[in-house]
């Protein structure tokens, strides 16, 4: 009997104690950076048409093809821009010019890709690009199996935009993004036919102090 009332109490205890610990996590210290980027070749927006993507969606969901369209070059070239809210001009993706930096990485001796990607952030979806009005231009492209087509695009030929960025200061310096964004200008770039995809258009640089 008293071996196993010991054997109960024994037991009572260890299911009753309890292990308290205090965990210390350390501070991620955000900051902000605003870097203003100045297009040294044109840039050339290709955004996915509401055309297009139902041609997909339709294509996706078995849907009967109704068939191509007449081509309308000036609704195309509307439909490549991207427009900003409240009609203030237009504007290009700030993932794309992450993207640009990020991609980089392949040409910075230390610099990792996959550490790059959550060590800052461009701020908002579109940034506005200032400069001349986007132009129409007109290529000749080829698309699966060879097959040769035209495509009417927007072209910005004298650009620039300024980028509203958060970085965290314990992971990458201030030094370093802006690196990045100046050998993604050069090697990388953005928008159709950059240098990532064997183009020379979508270069930049990062605005210096006399530029502004």
């Amino acid at each position: 009997m008293n071996r196993g009332h010991r054997a109960q109490k024994g037991k009572n205890t260890l299911a009753t104690a309890t292990v308290e610990r205090q965990i210390s996590l350390p501070q991620i210290e955000i900051r902000k950076l605003q870097i203003t980027l100045i297009g040294d070749s044109p840039l050339i927006s290709h955004k996915w048409s509401d055309k297009a993507k139902k041609m997909m969606l339709d294509k996706q969901m078995k849907q009967a093809n109704t068939g191509k369209e007449a081509k309308n070059p000036e609704q195309d070239f509307l439909d490549s821009l991207y427009p900003l809210p409240g009609g203030r001009g237009y504007g290009f993706p700030c993932v794309a010019f992450k993207s640009a930096a990020v991609s980089a990485c392949r040409f910075v001796d230390g610099a990792k890709m996959t550490e790059a990607r959550g060590a800052f952030h461009v701020q908002g979806e579109l940034s506005p690009i200032l400069g001349d009005p986007p132009t129409p231009r007109e290529d000749m492209v080829r698309i699966g199996m060879g097959t040769a087509d035209i495509r009417y695009r927007g072209e910005f030929k004298n650009w620039r935009t300024t980028l509203d960025i958060t970085y965290n200061a314990r992971a990458i310096s201030e030094e370093q993004v802006v690196n990045l964004f100046q050998v993604g200008g050069f090697g990388v770039g953005v928008g159709e036919w950059r240098p990532e995809k064997d183009g020379s258009y979508g270069r930049f640089h990062v605005a210096t102090q006399e530029e502004l």
